[in-house]
């Protein structure tokens, strides 16, 4: 392993160190540095990582988006397309929240967090309002 620190100089081969805090490039990916293979490079400096993982995080944010649109405007009468929504938007903050936090700036937080709450919201009252339509319609056939 190769530590690239602008305060410790420390060059060469060094074994068993693990860096708790960074973000992981590359997983599936083979660098080549000094005619060495390099297999997972992690970024422990939060000016470095933030671009990267503004990159990474905006395409995901886009595809989520569009993923939300084409479900919320879905015409299903048992709601799982609703439920289906609201799942990926949680999974998607569970995401940022435990891999990326410390690596994004506060103002995208906010941006991608209200723009989320905002389809959240959509679709709890989407979902709600299926719901208590199949509510409905279940008392009818009961009370015929």
């Amino acid at each position: 392993m190769y530590s690239v620190n602008s305060d410790v100089k420390i060059k060469g081969k060094m074994d068993n160190v693990l860096f708790h805090d960074g973000f992981s490039m590359g997983n599936n990916k083979v660098f080549k540095i000094e005619n060495c293979d390099i297999k997972s490079i992690k970024v422990t400096g939060s000016k470095l990582a933030n671009p990267m993982v503004s990159e990474l995080v905006m395409k995901k944010y886009h595809k989520l988006i569009a993923l939300l649109t084409t479900l919320l405007t879905d015409d299903d009468d048992t709601g799982d397309s609703l439920r289906e929504a609201l799942n990926q938007i949680e999974k998607f903050r569970l995401e940022i929240k435990n891999k990326y936090r410390d690596f994004l700036k506060k103002k995208e937080l906010e941006l991608m967090s209200k723009q989320l709450m905002v389809l959240q919201k959509e679709a709890q009252e989407r979902y709600i309002e299926i719901r208590n339509s199949f509510i409905k319609k279940e008392e009818n056939k009961r009370s015929k």
